[in-house]
């Protein structure tokens, strides 16, 4: 994932496995039509993966922040990332307090039958897991697990034969 500064001092965020060679198109005027018209352009950040379908989410991720959030990336503080997420503006807490609810909601008998249904079906068969292979793990997942070899809090391993029927 790599964060271009064009000219107009806009900034450009994607992903790549070749970094230089992107580069290179971009300040060619192949890369995509904003750096086309923004020429030249300045590399000011990036971040390497093993995997490309994480930098593509991380670039996605970053394509959806403001210009501020991503300035305290490029300028590493990202301390500041957090409080820059927050929404800021006037309106933003307006009719919040009559929106929630005046008692605590509880699941109907039928909701709760249905979730201890679910809950027995996709239970947690650890004698299953395959301790050495996480190559369909994200990164985002690790991290939240805090381990390589963990399955993330309230998450639970199943087949998907077990969620849904399969048709052959």
């Amino acid at each position: 994932m790599y964060i271009l500064e064009c000219a107009d001092g806009s900034y450009y965020t994607g992903s790549t496995k070749f970094l230089e060679k992107r580069l290179e198109q971009h300040q060619a005027g192949e890369g995509a039509n904003h750096t086309k018209k923004h020429l030249p352009v300045k590399l000011v950040y990036y971040e390497e993966f093993e995997r490309i379908d994480a930098a593509f989410s991380r670039e996605k991720q970053a394509q959806g922040w403001s210009r501020k959030k991503k300035e305290a990336l490029i300028n590493n503080m990202p301390e500041k990332l957090h409080d820059l997420a927050k929404c800021m503006n006037e309106t933003s807490h307006v009719g919040f307090d009559s929106t929630q609810p005046t008692n605590s909601a509880q699941p109907t008998k039928s909701a709760e039958s249905t979730m201890k249904k679910a809950s027995a079906s996709l239970s947690l068969r650890k004698n299953q897991m395959n301790k050495t292979d996480t190559s369909s793990t994200t990164d985002a997942e690790r991290s939240r697990s805090g381990s390589d070899n963990e399955i993330p809090n309230g998450w639970v391993e199943t087949t998907l034969g077990e969620v849904c029927k399969i048709k052959n």
